[in-house]
């Protein structure tokens, strides 16, 4: 019971101001006010502000003493609770050589535990032992080119293979969840973080504590080989025969030429393929540990009874030192940098200017940029490309590509429209991005997109996991979830003169990446 996303255009950080939103709109449900009788204005101190600041006395946090951050939100509506487990490690904290490991690990987080997912841990360790030993063995026959060998050693490894599978109770974790009520069992791996939700019944609290602890407290990585083969096709699937995803992997790694955002999140075909088992249990060692993880709870809790579960249960986790981040820095760019990929498609095109991280404070500015380029119907992008020139079936622009933890890209893509040339798509994009440097945006317009966030709030996101999810993520990313309501502020506060002044700094041609997706010739 388990999926990883893809890599790419990750759901909650488009979808982030949608999510600030969700803060003010959510508590005038909870209180019981009408959302369309609720004060319309958005000035950051006046009608607003009360809401907000009750939303925060709704939430408490505390640590336990080994590092493990835990926060939580009191919603009594619905005998519900929703819970995150936020792992501050993505792609960009992987080895090199070992790519893919964070998501191979998410997989593997579903497989059980010494207790969960086996009908005898003791003899079927001794065979995952074996079958690591008999791997290593098979790699070095391969290296060899001992075929003798390397026949014998495969042999053999099928048949440890098919033993081990006899103690392993298929799905256990997931069949758990799901008889006690459970919904939405899932997980997400991206360039930044991996997480896992899912959501109980109020009276489940307790379950979720002893599940979720003693899955990231001794978990047991079996069927290791058998999910390689799943995840390797899961890549021939996303990328190696899927243009699109071919065309992001080949972008992203001729738009950055040193930071691991260049990496594609599921990894390299070669890299995978190495993974041991020991790799994955180092990998888990070294970014798992509780003063990595930030534990977000939203629903129908007592906080009290919630710290004293988290101490009798997550309080068995041993300290660790802090992972280190990520030290590379990836240059200024200099020039246009170019990419074409051949593959059968409808043409393609993209633009992508590097911009920094989400602690930024233009950050915010960006996020605007990217909705009146892309935010509908009504953007930029759709009016002029798809509907006045008509050089484009659909055209969308958007930030924090492929995550925002670290300096990243605001990319800006479309689709050609049959009998149109990618030449001509790119200048009329270009176009519509020279205008935002050269043309101040009317108030008008401004104030119709963030009136358009806030719509897209109360259809995408009135729920207890998405405010898990947002409050963990700003934890983790920038060190208080409190910074989701400063951002709230500095939205209602951006002007069309703010977004003139980040289009001229960032719209440049030195910091430009461009990628062609083109049928072959």
């Amino acid at each position: 019971m388990r999926s990883s996303k893809l890599n790419r255009f990750a759901v909650f950080s488009k979808q982030r101001w949608i999510v600030l939103f969700a803060i003010a709109v959510l508590w005038w449900n909870y209180s019981g006010l009408s959302v369309l009788a609720a004060p319309q204005n958005t000035q950051p101190n006046t009608a607003i502000q009360p809401y907000l600041e009750r939303v925060k006395s709704q939430i408490t946090e505390f640590t336990l003493d080994n590092g493990l951050k835990f926060i939580v939100l009191e919603n009594h509506e619905a005998p519900v609770i929703s819970f995150v487990t936020y792992a501050n490690v993505g792609g960009v904290d992987e080895p090199d050589g070992q790519t893919g490991v964070a998501h191979f690990l998410e997989h593997l987080a579903f497989k059980g535990t010494k207790r969960i997912g086996t009908t005898n841990y003791r003899a079927e360790a001794k065979l995952l032992d074996q079958l690591d030993a008999l791997f290593a063995q098979i790699k070095q026959a391969r290296e060899s080119q001992d075929e003798a060998k390397l026949a014998q050693l495969t042999e053999e490894f099928v048949a440890t293979q098919s033993a081990a599978s006899k103690y392993v109770e298929q799905n256990k974790y997931g069949e758990i969840v799901d008889t006690a009520g459970g919904v939405g069992l899932n997980a997400a791996t991206s360039a930044d973080y991996t997480n896992y939700f899912y959501s109980f019944p109020a009276n489940k609290l307790e379950l979720w504590m002893s599940l979720e602890s003693e899955r990231f407290l001794e978990p047991v990585f079996r069927e290791f080989y058998a999910e390689k083969q799943v995840i390797l096709e899961e890549r021939r699937l996303r990328t190696d025969n899927s243009p699109i995803g071919k065309m992001i992997e080949e972008f992203l790694d001729t738009a950055y030429t040193t930071h691991p955002y260049k990496r594609p999140v599921i990894g390299y075909a070669e890299d995978i393929n190495n993974l041991t088992r020991d790799n994955v249990k180092q990998f888990f060692q070294t970014y798992y540990a509780p003063n990595n993880l930030t534990m977000a709870i939203a629903g129908d809790v007592d906080p009290q009874e919630v710290k004293q579960l988290a101490q009798t249960y997550f309080g068995r986790f041993q300290s660790q030192p802090q992972p280190s981040a990520v030290a590379k820095v990836e240059p200024p760019q200099a020039e246009t940098r170019e990419v074409t990929v051949n593959f059968p498609s409808q043409p393609w095109y993209l633009e992508g200017y590097h911009i920094p991280s989400l602690s930024h404070p233009d950050y915010p500015v960006y996020e605007v940029i990217s909705q009146l380029l892309s935010s509908g119907r009504t953007s930029r992008l759709y009016q002029s490309l798809v509907e006045e020139k008509q050089v484009a079936l659909s055209a969308q622009g958007f930030s924090g590509f492929p995550g925002d933890k670290y300096p990243n890209l605001m990319l800006v893509y479309a689709l050609t429209s049959p009998g149109t040339s990618i030449d001509q798509l790119a200048t009329a994009m270009r176009a519509e991005i020279e205008r935002l440097k050269t043309e101040p945006v009317q108030p008008m317009e401004l104030e119709r997109v963030k009136t358009q966030l806030k719509a897209g709030l109360l259809r995408t996101l009135d729920s207890n996991m998405g405010m898990a999810q947002i409050l963990a993520e700003y934890e983790a990313k920038t060190g208080s979830w409190r910074n989701i309501f400063e951002e709230l502020v500095k939205l209602a506060t951006i002007t069309p003169e703010d977004i003139q002044r980040v289009a001229q700094q960032t719209f440049t041609a030195e910091n430009r990446t461009i990628g062609r997706l083109l049928p072959p010739s």
